[in-house]
């Protein structure tokens, strides 16, 4: 079935029979706006991200259920990032003429599908023709109490920098998908990455990180932001970056810099963030509670600046610092 044998209220009841409705949702997908009532005392959190075909995906190398699920998830990684509980999305999307019905059939399954693993509700949005490739904003609402809040300004100098799970298997991924050489399991963390939404919760519940951010620029690039807002500096140790047996096993013919697209490959997903020394071993309880380890990377200094050091102890200057839409290179 074509989109234009449907039309676009036809599609939008397709997705509102589909779409549950939790708690704190008075009204849903149907009227000009959606009503929620918050937790009493707690602060809304908001966040959004686009998502343009041929930019941030390219539907040769993803089916539309997993694409539906990525399209969460990284907003899902954002509200984690802050500590934040998840509530309440709206979706947006641009689609081109000729995409069958059967394709946003498959794309919002798998956006429900993950919405429902993290309570959460869709609660609206808009769709619009597109003469340009298939366009996704969602934007996600969720909440927490003030205090338990984490920001990307609170490190100081003396904290260590942590980061969970293992970093760059997102960007060879990316590599392998452009290569054409790509079995579905070195791709997994590209196309489906998991957003540390309970990670996030329970070190925010415990107060232990003092900044933290989601990686989906690159590592260096994302922690360059902690340390500008925190008005610090970092030190990374490039020995001490987890890497997967399968990142190590697979690399050679990708990259000739093992650290290339660690420090600045992105969409990694997961959680960066710095914590006084005393609490690393609660943190690591957390992370293996949350099924992710947790590896200290390095540390907060007074002076600004990120500095890199090799495996010899050596200042290494990156290739590629991370990930910018508007950069020349």
């Amino acid at each position: 079935m074509r989109l234009a044998d449907l039309g676009e209220f036809g599609f939008i009841g397709r997705v509102a029979a589909k779409a549950a409705v939790a708690p704190g949702v008075v009204l849903g997908i149907g009227d000009d706006t959606a009503v929620t009532s918050p937790t009493p005392g707690m602060h809304t959190l908001a966040t959004a991200d686009l998502l343009a075909e041929g930019v941030h995906f390219n539907l040769e190398w993803i089916d539309p259920y997993t694409l539906g699920r990525k399209s969460l998830a990284v907003n899902l990684s954002d509200m984690a990032a802050m500590g934040g509980i998840p509530r309440h999305a709206i979706l947006s999307l641009a689609v081109p003429a000729q995409m069958s019905v059967e394709f946003l059939d498959s794309f919002m399954a798998g956006f429900i599908d993950q919405a429902a693993r993290f309570g959460v509700s869709l609660i609206g949005g808009d769709t619009s023709a597109s003469l340009g490739g298939l366009f996704i904003n969602v934007t996600l609402m969720g909440e927490q109490y003030p205090q338990k809040v984490i920001t990307r300004g609170g490190a100081r100098a003396g904290d260590l920098i942590c980061v969970s799970g293992t970093l760059g298997d997102s960007a060879l991924g990316l590599e392998m998908l452009r290569s054409g050489r790509a079995p579905w399991g070195s791709l997994r963390r590209h196309l489906d990455p998991e957003p540390r939404v309970g990670l996030g919760l329970a070190l925010a519940e415990a107060a232990i990180p003092t900044a933290m951010i989601d990686i989906s620029d690159g590592l260096v690039a994302d922690l360059g932001h902690i340390m500008r807002l925190s008005a610090c500096g970092g030190r990374v140790e490039l020995s001490s970056l987890p890497l997967s047996s399968e990142y190590r096993e697979s690399l050679a013919g990708y990259a000739a810099d093992p650290y290339r697209l660690t420090l600045g490959g992105g969409e990694d997903y997961e959680l960066l963030f710095t914590l006084p020394a005393a609490r690393v071993e609660e943190a690591r309880i957390l992370g293996e509670a949350n099924g992710v380890a947790i590896s200290v990377i390095g540390s907060v200094v007074a002076e600004p600046g990120i500095t890199l050091l090799g495996e010899d102890g050596l200042s290494y200057e990156a290739p590629k610092r991370g990930y910018d839409h508007f950069s020349a290179t």
